[in-house]
């Protein structure tokens, strides 16, 4: 199998007895916000560090608030290094948004497209990466609002990724739902991403609201149009680790295994077409 062929899952704090007992042999890596977890202690902290030292992690973070107006919360970033660095963790995603002004908002606001907000992300990133040590991998998010636009959504994404000189985290389910809520054609948004600085995608399921309305929950399975959006990105930008979503009406793990597994089988089918082209 290629290196690429990867298929992880988001670990929640629920899953760790089952997980610590044995995990099972489809999940290859592991997704956590390091929020959640820097500052555990006692069993959870245990039970954290065991399953560390034994699989691979990501990181991806919640609250970094990288497109931010406010000074970087330098103290913050150096927490998020310290816990990378005791469990040797190496990726590390945050979303292309931002959650904080003069306060924490708590959910996650979309940037304006602007030529301006790409030069002050792209300034933010080369911070982030001077501490942290590592790439910062920015990811396409679910929006519900425009505001300030002076570009499109992809050439603002294109733009960012572009001036700061770093990887793509491609949620192919953001891309379903801004497609709906905005109008706009998902295959299109995904041909224009760059396949040479996608690090790794994220896929999950999401709640329609109305028929042109869909909220970017993690909150359910993965629906068909979502399904055939990944397939179309394996076929067009190839095949690349992913990471399963799931937040909340968590499902018991053989359920879960059934989409990490048809994330395999989606695998293997590009990665066969590839291989006899």
């Amino acid at each position: 199998m290629a290196a690429n062929s990867t298929v992880g899952l988001g670990l929640r704090r629920e899953m760790l007895d089952e997980f610590c007992q044995v995990v099972p042999s489809e999940i290859d890596f592991f997704e956590v916000a390091p929020e959640n977890w820097m500052t555990l202690g006692g069993k959870f902290g245990r039970q954290f560090r065991q399953l560390t030292e034994k699989h691979e992690f990501f990181c991806h973070g919640l609250s970094l608030s990288i497109g931010s107006p406010e000074p970087l919360d330098v103290e913050f970033v150096r927490q998020v290094k310290a816990f990378m660095d005791l469990h040797g963790i190496e990726i590390y995603s945050e979303h292309l948004s931002y959650c904080s002004g003069t306060g924490h908002m708590y959910d996650l606001m979309p940037i304006p497209f602007t030529q301006e907000a790409v030069k002050h992300v792209a300034s933010r990133v080369k911070q982030v990466e001077d501490i942290i040590e590592r790439p910062l991998i920015l990811e396409n998010v679910s929006f519900y609002a425009q505001v300030g636009a002076e570009m499109s959504e992809r050439e603002f994404v294109n733009a960012v990724i572009e001036e700061a000189d770093c990887k793509l985290l491609l949620d192919v389910n953001n891309i379903y739902v801004n497609s709906i809520n905005h109008k706009y054609d998902a295959s299109e948004f995904l041909k224009a991403m760059p396949t040479d600085r996608i690090a790794y995608l994220h896929v999950a399921g999401h709640y329609e609201e109305a028929e042109d309305l869909i909220v970017d929950t993690h909150g359910a399975d993965i629906n068909n149009p979502v399904w055939q959006l990944l397939q179309d990105c394996y076929r067009i930008h190839g095949v690349f680790p992913t990471l399963l979503e799931r937040d909340f009406n968590i499902p018991e793990t053989p359920v879960l295994l059934e989409e990490i597994n048809q994330i395999h089988a989606y695998q293997q089918q590009a990665n066969d077409v590839l291989r006899s082209a």
